[in-house]
């Protein structure tokens, strides 16, 4: 057995009374044991080691030899962070620290860093990993284990999950602001249906949404689309005047208030859907955990900033 697994922290709390005392009963009554009960423990500790721990000096009073004050040092270190240990498990129970992976659509870039940056400043010690993904690549990551919450827009089928609406997801249509139809008049289905369409990639909830819409719209026909393979890429292929797009409200805010896209007035429109934040129904959420959760369906209005899409909607609406 090394003396490093034979040292016990009795045994250093015992020397390290000794030297703080200076005496053997008064270290004894400090740690609440009887004389001859520290002094074993010292024995065995200076066994261990094969030298002199302490030392008496003049009047008596036991002082730590140069390896003792060298194993002290050590064990002042020792203790410091196993006190930080137990505040931080402390922390933990109480939901104050951990670690949690947060799985966002692609769509959520928009706002999830305004969450995470949120989660950092009210609870420091909680990591918040975030990974951002289509939505199936982001419900794959939730099925196998890799991410703890997920913000997407309808729930999946499988994993079973437990969902929490955070608020409102408007998709609306978008074009070019000398597009014919952002003048202002709402546009007819057939002139939608004959328009340009830029779709997002497979794999995109976007996407769904847009195929559902135009296959209702033109009941069944083949319909015009290039594919992109991100929200910026549409939002640029539109304001290049390569075709109109349905798109999350919440991917052109910045757009549209400065006129650089327009939106598309059209019946149904826009399409609300709901933003959810969401876990695997079998997860055991741990206190850290939920203390994300509740932090985003506390605050999910105002990072959705659904106060100012509510004024674009009536103002462009």
């Amino acid at each position: 057995m090394t003396i490093l697994n034979a040292i016990t922290l009795k045994q250093l709390r015992a020397l390290d009374a000794i030297v703080g005392t200076g005496s053997i009963s008064q270290s004894a009554d400090l740690l609440g044991l009887t004389p001859p009960a520290v002094h074993s423990q010292l024995r065995v500790l200076e066994e261990q080691f094969g030298c002199a721990l302490v030392n008496r000096s003049r009047g008596e009073r036991f002082e730590a030899t140069p390896a003792g004050a060298a194993l002290l040092e050590a064990f002042e270190t020792t203790q410091s962070s196993l006190a930080k240990a137990v505040d931080r498990i402390e922390a933990m129970k109480n939901g104050m620290a951990g670690r949690v992976v947060l799985g966002v659509i692609g769509t959520g870039k928009y706002f999830a860093p305004s969450i995470v940056a949120g989660l950092k400043k009210t609870y420091p010690d909680i990591e918040v990993v975030l990974q951002f993904g289509n939505r199936d690549r982001t419900i794959a990551d939730l099925a196998a284990g890799k991410t703890d919450l997920a913000i997407m827009g309808r729930p999946p089928r499988q994993p079973e999950v437990t969902a929490y609406s955070m608020g409102d997801h408007p998709h609306v249509l978008i074009a070019p602001p000398d597009h014919p139809l952002a003048q202002g008049s709402r546009a007819l289905p057939a002139e939608l249906f004959a328009e340009h369409f830029i779709l997002r990639e497979p794999g995109s909830g976007t996407r769904l949404l847009t195929i559902r819409f135009l296959e209702q719209l033109g009941e069944g026909q083949p319909f015009r689309f290039t594919e992109m393979e991100s929200n910026e890429s549409v939002k640029q292929a539109v304001i290049a005047g390569l075709g109109i797009a349905l798109i999350s409200i919440n991917t052109v805010l910045e757009e549209l208030k400065s006129g650089r896209l327009r939106l598309v007035k059209a019946d149904n429109m826009p399409i609300i859907r709901h933003w959810f934040v969401l876990h695997r129904a079998d997860l055991r959420p741990n206190p850290a955990l939920d203390t994300v959760l509740d932090f985003i369906r506390g605050n999910g209005p105002q990072f959705l900033a659904q106060r100012d899409i509510r004024a674009l909607l009536k103002d462009q609406g």
